[in-house]
């Protein structure tokens, strides 16, 4: 009984995690008519090393610090 409620509400949050998504997705693009600039980042973990790519210096910048803390947490929660 117990097991049902969980896998249940499990389905719900699935599903109504993918409808807000689309939902948000369909109002961004109706709201947004100016021409505005996209800077994106990027980082591939191939086991401890890092490969980092960005559309300008400061995105991959950012990436390199996401892709530090990322290695500290993975380091801690694993090798304890």
């Amino acid at each position: 009984m117990r097991g049902e409620i969980l896998i249940t509400a499990g389905v719900i949050l699935i599903i109504t995690g993918i409808l807000l998504t689309f939902i948000g997705g369909a109002l961004s693009a109706s709201q947004t008519r100016d021409k505005g600039e996209v800077k994106a980042a990027g980082v591939v973990m191939i086991g401890p090393v890092p490969i980092i790519f960005g559309s300008d210096r400061n995105m991959a910048i950012t990436g390199v610090v996401l892709a530090l803390i990322l290695m500290v947490v993975a380091y801690i929660l694993f090798y304890r």
